[in-house]
């Protein structure tokens, strides 16, 4: 086997450990919430069952027609209640995750998303217990035929209010879907403006898959289906305008990227005329020493020069972080980066970043 098919393996490899452990991790999560629950289980179970249990008539209850079901499903609604609860901690893992290969406007946009996101599910579920759950099952128990008893089984009733919290929850996060199909380009706020009475018909035929066949409760989720996407609409039209510049700020900086790698490929020399030689690994370390040395022995800036040398650290930051990624296999962002770095950096920088890449291409 090749050294290039090894290097190509091992970034796979990592990536499938990496992603192993963060499973590992929201496993783990799971399990310490779950435990820690598990001796509550049925008094979680009273607590999600009092709306139904508050407009039962008088004498009833409900009942268990299997003969686990006293045991099983509290059992089961202590694990979703845990999944639950770790969601903002599961969703920090995957992001994690896939942080590192966003770049820094996508990573600024992704991260208020996915907490709204996270706020938003909660705020659905929390909807559909203290205001849908009162109104639908006030009127299932007035409409009941006269000589009916009304006697709920209990996994029924866990079935039933788990696929409304989903429901709603997800019903929830139609801001969160505008504005990702307006950023991604696939429609504008102006577009969805347009479609609005269709949106509408669409809301209340969700609502009618989704909910008990009952006018109530499906009006009850159409409606904030129809508010929150005017919402997002509304919040879509800066983030269309925020795409569009980031969008032309990546075509300048990839096209400056693609000139000034084709001058280093096209043009192995350095700025003098001599030929360009890459350094050894502790000469290259012993240049990256000099560049931090002459940082600290900077005098006192002017505002100019001070910008300057924030610029110049933070070029000093992402050749540091190349050489973490080189360590971990990670050749293909340490490339982008050190483009980056060819030209965002000084003589001395790119000089480092010319080395590196030269002995990334040997390898």
């Amino acid at each position: 086997m090749s050294a290039s098919d090894k290097s190509g393996e091992l970034p796979f490899v990592s990536h499938l450990l990496e992603l192993r452990d963060r499973l590992l991790r929201m496993v783990l999560a799971v399990m310490v919430l779950f435990f820690g629950l598990i001796y509550f289980a049925n008094d979680i179970y009273h607590f999600v069952a009092s709306p139904l249990l508050a407009v039962m008539p008088e004498g009833t209850g409900m009942i268990a027609t299997e003969v686990l079901s006293p045991f099983l499903t509290p059992f089961k609604l202590t694990l979703v209640v845990s999944i639950f609860l770790a969601m903002p901690y599961l969703l920090y893992q995957l992001w994690a995750f896939v942080a590192p290969g966003l770049y820094q406007h996508e990573r600024k946009m992704a991260m208020p998303l996915v907490a709204s996101s996270i706020l938003l599910f909660y705020l659905g579920a929390a909807f559909a217990y203290f205001v849908v759950f009162k109104l639908v099952f006030g009127f299932l128990v007035q409409i009941m035929p006269e000589g009916v008893s009304m006697m709920t089984d209990i996994r029924a009733y866990l079935d039933f209010v788990l696929r409304m919290f989903f429901a709603f929850g997800l019903a929830f996060e139609v801001p969160i879907a505008t504005i990702l199909l307006v950023w991604m380009g696939m429609t504008t706020p102006k577009q969805l403006g347009e479609k609005r009475p269709y949106i509408i018909v669409g809301a209340f035929v969700l609502g009618m898959l989704l909910t008990p066949p009952d006018v109530i409760s499906q009006t009850l989720l159409a409606l904030p289906v129809w508010l929150l996407f005017e919402v997002g609409v509304f919040f879509s039209r800066g983030f269309e305008r925020k795409r569009d510049r980031d969008e032309d700020a990546d075509t300048a900086f990839d096209q400056e990227v693609e000139r000034t790698a084709a001058d280093t490929a096209d043009n192995p020399w350095g700025d003098d005329g001599s030929e360009f030689q890459a350094l050894s690994e502790d000469e290259m370390d012993a240049e990256l020493d000099g560049l931090d040395a002459e940082d600290a022995d900077d005098e006192p800036l002017d505002l100019a020069e001070a910008a300057d040398a924030d610029r110049r650290a933070a070029v000093d930051a992402k050749l540091e972080r190349v050489m973490a990624l080189r360590e971990n296999m990670q050749f293909e962002i340490a490339r982008r980066l050190l483009h980056e770095v060819l030209v965002e950096g000084d003589e001395a920088q790119v000089r480092v970043a010319r080395n590196i890449l030269a002995q990334m291409d040997e390898g």
